[in-house]
């Protein structure tokens, strides 16, 4: 993966099929393997499953909320584990936070980070269990978040 713009090593990554669908879905395939040194919060397919078929139907049928949701999922610059704790704003334009260290991190209270800093070329990407939702969505479907 350390060789792929990150984009195209999601979609080569079996535990991230859905992601790799919305990210397609959305047109954000170039956005993301063209942007320099960004952090990709990656939602797993058990993440996107808790989120229940027919809202994610609903949610990749939207692509103005499906954009945004994804979009909040990435921070444009590199965090490594030392300096993932903190808030962060996201491409989506508003702020995420995560508190923890070492390999026990969690991202605004609801998803925590099942596998981290993986690096692709342009990248660094951390596997995380809930789909991120961003605070002005309203109901961009993510359990536990308000």
């Amino acid at each position: 993966m350390a060789n792929q713009p990150v984009a195209t090593a999601v979609a080569s990554n079996p535990q991230l099929s859905t992601l790799a669908n919305a990210i397609k879905t959305a047109g954000l395939t170039d956005t993301l393997n063209n942007a320099q040194n960004i952090t990709v919060f990656a939602p797993t397919n058990d993440a996107f499953n808790k989120v229940g078929q027919s809202q994610l139907n609903a949610l990749l049928a939207n692509k103005q909320q499906l954009t945004q949701t994804l979009e909040y999922h990435v921070v444009p610059q590199r965090l490594s584990p030392q300096n993932l704790a903190g808030t962060h704003r996201t491409m989506e334009g508003q702020n995420l936070t995560v508190t923890g260290s070492g390999e026990d991190f969690t991202v605004n209270n609801t998803a925590s980070v099942v596998c981290g800093n993986i690096q692709t070329r342009n990248a660094t990407v951390y596997l995380i269990d809930s789909v991120l939702t961003p605070p002005s969505s309203g109901n961009t479907p993510s359990p536990g978040a308000s």
